[in-house]
């Protein structure tokens, strides 16, 4: 009996994974259950669990894509030369952030993989350990602000680092529940409070008055 083909067994795994983002897009991920993917895939509940032992392990196997994404759009970017300025590597994530939200796009799983985190401890490691990786490379970009001499040789690379982290999900919950905000809009926000360090300038580091 001729052996199933690696390129089936993906086919097959991308065939569960649409099927759940479909049911998920459509009913949220807590009303979502393992039978309505079995219903949208077409495909029997054993053919299923072949590939994903739970519910978990689709939502974890679905972020990870998406994630992968978002992560490499912000590592091409921290490792570009010449580095570009806050402002161009916030809007540069944040289009990648647009491009996958789209009506049933998987961006949309994101906030509510973070609510599931909240009280799933199997999400939570998951999502810790993606949140994780995406921070340490906003650490290696504060180290290149620093090496660069855009910020000062004493900086706290890791507070920047964890401030910078958290404009993109503000950002990602102002567009896909709000919907007035663009890439656009969050570069020129940026670059009010954080000038563009291509035309040489630094981040000004306020004086302490003297008692």
């Amino acid at each position: 009996m001729p052996r199933v083909s690696e390129e089936h067994l993906e086919r097959r795994r991308q065939q569960i994974l649409d099927a759940a983002q479909s049911c998920f897009a459509r009913k949220g991920l807590h009303a979502t259950t393992m039978q309505d993917v079995f219903a949208e895939s077409g495909l029997s509940a054993g053919a299923v669990y072949r590939y994903f032992k739970s519910k978990d392990e689709i939502i974890a196997a679905l972020t990870s894509e998406v994630a992968t994404e978002l992560h490499g759009a912000l590592h091409e970017a921290v490792h570009s030369d010449p580095l570009p300025s806050p402002a161009e590597l916030i809007r540069t994530v944040a289009e990648a952030i647009v491009r996958l939200s789209a009506p049933g796009g998987p961006v949309r799983l994101i906030p509510q993989t973070w609510s599931l985190a909240l009280t799933d401890p199997h999400i939570a490691d998951y999502v810790r350990t993606t949140l994780g990786g995406v921070r340490r490379l906003w650490h290696d970009y504060a180290l290149r602000m620093r090496e660069i001499g855009w910020l000062p040789a004493d900086s706290d690379t890791d507070a920047v680092a964890k401030t910078m982290f958290g404009i993109l999900p503000g950002f990602m919950l102002q567009h896909l529940i709000m919907g007035d905000v663009d890439p656009d809009t969050l570069y020129r926000g940026v670059e009010l409070l954080v000038p563009d360090h291509q035309r040489g300038g630094r981040v000004a580091i306020p004086e302490t008055s003297s008692s």
